[in-house]
């Protein structure tokens, strides 16, 4: 007698985020990777169409995103992507600077986990820089210097510079679109800064970390080519 066919489970259907978190989702990531650059005004009609959903969620999405400080809202019209502004970037770099020369310098004596993420995520750069997409390369670029700070152990530290974030990927993004040589120039620099901690230099570390942010606050000002 023939075996019966074995029993078969229903698919489980994969639950979707919530409308709103999918809406904010969409909108964050474009304007991080620079779809929607500053000065966009996006309407609320043309954002429910992009992500299929109702008016109601995208309303939330963007009274989240306006306290982030990445839109502006204008009732009756839409939200517009802020621009970075100079006192932003100011800011930012300032407070890099703070945080990761004082990390480069207790990265030294570097242990041999660190030192093999660091070539890990500098072998990953390199890849992405070659496959030409900049979005990941900010990414990864931000966990390389990321990694370095979490290193320190210091978990008042690593939570402000991951407040962060979103500031340094969309500024990375704009360096490097405005830049392209700049993205072989920055792994090299990455390069010599995991040299410098892989070879127990802490003041060499500390010096490839501020030339190399402070590069970077001069480039997206637009003070140099």
């Amino acid at each position: 007698m023939p075996a019966a066919p074995a029993a078969t489970s229903p698919a489980v259907p994969v639950k979707q985020p919530p409308a709103a978190d999918r809406v904010y989702s969409h909108i964050k990531q474009g304007v991080l990777d620079r779809h929607y650059q500053g000065g966009t005004l996006l309407t609320e009609g043309e954002l429910a169409e992009a992500v299929g959903v109702s008016r109601t969620p995208v309303r939330e999405a963007l009274l989240k995103l306006e306290v982030e400080g990445l839109i502006k809202l204008y009732p009756k019209k839409g939200a517009l992507v802020l621009a970075v502004s100079a006192q932003e970037i100011a800011d930012v770099v300032e407070t890099r600077l703070l945080v990761e020369e004082f990390t480069a310098r207790k990265a030294v004596p570097a242990s041999a986990r660190l030192v093999a993420r660091l070539e890990e995520l500098l072998e990953e750069q390199r890849r992405l820089a070659d496959e030409g997409d900049l979005a990941a390369v900010a990414v990864t670029d931000r966990c390389f210097h990321a990694e370095i700070v979490r290193n320190a152990g210091n978990e008042i530290l690593s939570k402000l510079y991951d407040q962060l974030r979103d500031r340094q990927l969309r500024m990375g993004v704009a360096v490097m679109e405005a830049h392209p040589e700049r993205v072989r120039t920055s792994i090299t620099e990455h390069a010599e800064l995991l040299e410098a901690i892989r070879a127990g230099d802490a003041e060499a570390a500390a010096r490839c970390v501020r030339a190399h942010v402070s590069r970077v606050k001069v480039l997206i000002r637009g003070e140099a080519r």
